[in-house]
């Protein structure tokens, strides 16, 4: 898989069928190594190693319901209280980042109301907070590390 735009981690990988796997430290099990996988993976670990987000608050590849149609999310990371403090959508290295990934991790917060959203390709990394009052998101250079 190629270098991304992350510092470097050391992956659990291996091979079944001729075929990579990527060890997922959230759902506790090896997952076929995708270009998109690997982008996820480096965003959880960026989230724990960088930003200092708990494991146990770090939720991967759930389903939601947004207009009665079943979507999944890549990433989101809970408060200790529950609230979803942030939303990651994850894209392939090769997919650029354009408004409609933005529109498609908006749609998602509709339903999620999280505080902060990451958008990332793994190579350009997009954050941004919400601002509920004036219905827009503010681009930010960084996410905010964790926090109690």
């Amino acid at each position: 898989m190629q270098p991304l735009n992350f510092p470097p981690y050391d992956f659990r990988i291996k091979n079944r069928e001729n075929k990579p796997y990527i060890f997922d430290p959230i759902r506790k099990k090896f997952i076929a190594l995708q270009p998109e996988e690997w982008v996820r993976q480096h965003v959880v670990r960026f989230l724990m190693d960088e930003k200092g987000y708990p494991k146990s608050l770090i939720n991967v590849e759930k389903e939601l319901r947004i207009n009665h149609m079943k979507k999944r999310y890549d990433v989101v990371v809970y408060t200790p209280q529950g609230h979803i403090t942030l939303i990651v959508e994850c894209k392939a290295p090769a997919v650029r980042i354009t408004q409609e990934t933005f529109d498609q991790i908006a749609r998602y917060n509709l339903a999620l109301k999280a505080d902060f959203l990451m958008v990332t390709n793994g190579l350009r990394h997009y954050f941004c907070r919400m601002d509920y009052s004036e219905e827009k998101y503010i681009f930010l250079e960084d996410i905010p590390v964790y926090s109690r």
